[in-house]
């Protein structure tokens, strides 16, 4: 498969940033680069390329993804914590920007404040990959909707219903699936809906591709004939002190064998992760028959290395 230059230049921040065309490219890519590597066939898409990733916050999933991930594209991957660069001590987002512009390919930057990443995309001169802000996370996205793929055969129609939290990954799958003609449900309890104006994007798309979107807060209700259930952590990075109020208001939406009865029996069972097990997924289920926890977490290597070839 030769990768076309169609995408070269662009930034990741948002999949609604995508038309369904060029997401359904990425996912294709990904599928592609998880073959030449199962085959052990070189992957050197990106060869002598460099990528700058700024961790604000930590990771596991994503610096590995992106770390190994480039490697394998023939590149090279330069880890930058903000203590130890010039940007952790005042150095305005702008003027980093403009300087890596001059000695990088592209950056990724995982952080907190997703207008950090819009200020980053302004000013430099090179892609800029959103690894994560509290708004959005749109490359474990691509790398849920490569999933699902692989083992529905499809996207249009599939029923996915997140259980939880109307967060950053809840945001990104709402506008992913209005995308690709995906019917999202997100079950959250009051109070913790996704976000107004994610949720008005997700439905003008939904429109036009012939998707649903619902939000729920029966999460019974929710699961009926599910194709995928999905979860995540109901207190995200930077929310710790939250977590022991919000165990008790999210108590009645974990992802339980109740819960998975309600759904297909062909349903398979998605988490970002890292997994608070026996909070918002149980045991049972993670380890169980339908969970593709790990092929997920697996798929985050082709989905970002998906990325990294499309646009750098």
């Amino acid at each position: 498969m030769e990768i076309n230059n169609s995408l070269r230049g662009r930034d990741f921040i948002s999949i609604n940033d995508f038309s369904s065309d060029e997401i359904s490219y990425i996912i294709k890519i990904a599928h592609h680069l998880k073959n030449l590597q199962k085959k052990g066939i070189s992957q050197e898409y990106l060869k002598g390329k460099s990528l700058g990733m700024i961790f604000v916050k930590s990771s596991t999933r994503t610096r590995v993804a992106f770390e190994v991930g480039i490697y394998q594209l023939g590149g090279n991957a330069l880890f930058l914590n903000p203590n130890d660069i010039q940007l952790g001590r005042g150095e305005l987002i702008k003027d980093t920007a403009r300087v890596l512009s001059r000695m990088l390919d592209g950056i990724m930057i995982r952080t907190f404040a997703h207008e950090d990443v819009l200020e980053l995309a302004k000013w430099a001169d090179i892609p800029i990959i959103n690894g994560l802000t509290d708004l959005l996370h749109p490359t474990q996205i691509i790398a849920d909707l490569m999933t699902i793929e692989e083992y529905k055969g499809k996207l249009q129609g599939i029923k996915t219903v997140f259980v939880g939290d109307g967060n950053n990954v809840a945001h990104s799958l709402l506008l992913g699936g209005a995308k690709v003609g995906m019917d999202v449900v997100v079950a959250c309890p009051e109070g913790f809906t996704p976000d107004a104006k994610i949720l008005e994007l997700a439905e003008r798309d939904a429109k036009l591709s012939g998707a649903t979107i619902r939000v729920l807060h029966d999460p019974i209700l929710a699961c009926q004939n599910a194709d995928v259930i999905y979860t995540d952590v109901w207190a995200s990075m930077g929310q710790e002190a939250e977590a022991e109020v919000k165990e008790k208001q999210f108590a009645k939406y974990q992802v339980n064998q109740e819960l998975m009865n309600q759904a297909k029996k062909d349903a398979i069972v998605m988490h970002c992760l890292p997994a608070k097990r026996g909070k918002e997924i149980t045991d049972g289920v993670i380890e169980g028959p339908n969970s593709v926890v790990f092929e997920e977490a697996e798929n985050r290597l082709h989905a970002h290395k998906a990325i990294m070839a499309a646009i750098m």
